[in-house]
């Protein structure tokens, strides 16, 4: 009774006990539109008759057979396609094949609502300077950690005004991953793909609340969260040149112990190029947002306009400062050398913040063709705000933004079809956080759905998140507490240094990807079977809020429903 078992995991995780599921038919564990693909993979056979069961009546609703059987490379496993999308009827369901142990799974119109509001209340978890009161975290609550209303100058970003030591504060932000560092690389496509999720999915957030200690206010409880961790970006800019600190960061990692427990001296480490673009491109989105709720942050709008003009500036002054790790330092680098991507996504947002012709001008001298966006790659992310929020391109410029974002979307339809996963993942895409890869991807083929509304596109998006939700090799649902196999050990130093069996809920794993960089013991060198639930794999298990924050954004849309023609 697989499906009924998840259900109540989501409202109480500490108190599952699931046994362990044959890993045969897979399917995606916390349900399937009504409207939407469903599919389901059975192992092995082609040609499977199959019948799907209404519960609790037993009466079977279809009977089919799944299609011929295909290998899919990167797990070395052959499976073929039980298809019953036809089935629009809300409700519990069981598929049945013979020889194979049967599956439970629901039927929704809304069946990723739960799911998505604990993976954004995953960031409020991850807060830095807050107390966890029970009342919003539960089970999972703590004393605070890094006030960080002491950090150090570090030598690599002294200046005249701020030498070396010079004390300053930086409180609030997300910790970035299972550490307790703060990255500005990365926060920013994090931050952004949060400020992005907002602006395309407003009737879906505006009342929709998940119990944060701001959820009596009069703002939506997503941007709470985000202004959290802007008020940190903004702490991050010396507020003399303009230039962003790459991170706030100790010098060594901490041990597996609870925030409040991890005590060392933090700095702030030099300024770069990159992080001044990203904190330039978030800043100028934030100030568009936040233009909207000057009663509620009053001159907060002016004050990110303000900084992301001065972060811009700075970077065209210092347009090649990389990010070079300090001898004393040995925590996430976040080093990148090519920057035009994050120079053309910075002119885009100022575009759109000042409506100034050469702000566009430089987007188009500098655009990169869309890629996948990662923290290292965001040449997507200006397409992205130009196709949605420019009023006044011209037809040239419009259908210049719109075909390069639907002919990268065409090529994952062409994945998807191909893939006989029924998912747009291919050999090169199982890198380090594989599974942001394919949300990632979900988000682009969002944006080419609606621009023109194909319902190729719609089911390659749902394919996408099929994999992560349980239809994959390894029959799990990657986000913890949600399914009835998923991660137990991320890691994630609360999750791993607290007394409470059950990690936090809502973070999604990074997934499989055969660099195994950890040296951890894996079971299969296979693409999509190199994953290991344990601690020790921060290659494979480890959690980060630029892997959360565009599963959020395909669960919102998902949620508020795509449209499909």
């Amino acid at each position: 009774m697989r499906f009924a078992l998840s259900l109540f995991c989501v409202v109480s995780v500490a108190s599952c006990t699931a046994t362990k599921p044959a890993p045969l038919l897979k399917v995606n564990q916390s349900g399937y539109l009504t409207q939407g693909q469903k599919l389901a993979l059975i192992p092995g056979k082609s040609n499977q008759a199959f019948q799907l069961v209404a519960l609790p009546s037993g009466q079977t609703v279809l009977s089919g057979q799944s299609s011929e059987s295909q290998l899919w490379a990167p797990a070395g496993e052959a499976v073929s396609v039980a298809d019953f999308t036809q089935v629009q009827t809300d409700g519990r369901y069981r598929l049945e094949v013979a020889g194979y142990a049967a599956v439970e799974l629901q039927i929704s119109a809304q069946p990723y609502a739960q799911l998505h509001d604990a993976a954004i209340k995953a960031f409020y978890f991850n807060r830095a300077s807050q107390q966890q009161d029970p009342a919003y975290a539960g089970t999972w609550a703590r004393p605070a950690g890094h006030p960080d209303d002491n950090i150090k100058i570090h030598a690599s970003a002294a200046s005249a005004n701020r030498p070396e030591g010079t004390v300053i504060q930086s409180p609030k932000g997300w910790y970035d991953a299972g550490d307790y560092n703060k990255y500005i690389v990365n926060s920013g496509i994090s931050t952004f793909t949060l400020l992005d999720a907002w602006t395309d999915f407003k009737d879906f957030y505006r009342q929709r609340e998940w119990t944060i200690p701001e959820s009596t206010n009069s703002m939506p409880d997503l941007l709470d969260e985000v202004l959290w961790n802007l008020d940190w970006m903004s702490s991050m800019q010396d507020p003399a040149d303009g230039g962003v600190y790459h991170k706030l960061t100790t010098l060594n990692f901490e041990g597996a112990v609870m925030p409040h427990q991890a005590v060392a001296q933090r700095y702030v480490v030099q300024k770069t190029t990159a992080a001044a673009l990203n904190f330039a491109a978030v800043m100028a989105k934030a100030s568009r947002v936040l233009s909207e709720f000057e009663a509620d942050q009053p001159a907060k709008a002016a004050l990110f306009s303000q900084q992301a003009i001065k972060a811009w500036q700075w970077a065209n002054e210092n347009p090649a400062i990389y990010y070079q790790q300090p001898a004393d330092v040995s925590t996430g680098a976040y080093g990148d050398n090519k920057l035009a991507d994050e120079f053309a996504w910075a002119a885009a947002e100022l575009y759109l913040l000042t409506g100034e012709q050469p702000y566009l001008q430089q987007f188009f001298q500098l655009a990169q063709p869309v890629q996948t966006a990662s923290w290292a790659s965001v040449s997507a992310l200006g397409y992205f705000s130009l196709v949605k929020e420019a009023k006044d391109l011209t037809p040239e410029q419009r259908n210049l933004v719109s075909n390069a974002i639907t002919a990268v979307a065409d090529q994952f339809v062409a994945q998807h079809q191909a893939s006989a996963y029924k998912v747009a993942m291919v050999q090169e895409d199982f890198v380090w956080g594989s599974n942001a890869v394919a949300m990632n991807k979900a988000i682009l083929l969002y944006k080419a759905n609606q621009i023109t509304a194909k319902a190729g596109y719609v089911e390659a998006m749902q394919g996408l998140l099929d994999y992560v939700l349980g239809r994959n090799p390894l029959d799990l649902t990657y986000v913890t507490g949600f399914g009835v196999k998923s991660p137990q050990h991320i890691h994630h130093r609360p999750s791993e240094a607290d007394d409470v069996k059950a990690p936090v809920p809502g973070w999604l794993a990074g997934g499989a990807q055969p660099g195994q960089q950890d040296k951890c013991q894996y079971s299969s060198k296979l693409p999509a079977l190199s994953y290991v639930d344990d601690w020790c794999s921060y290659a494979s298990n480890e959690v980060t809020i630029n892997w959360n924050a565009p599963l959020v954004y395909m669960l919102a849309a998902f949620s508020q429903q795509v449209s499909k023609p």
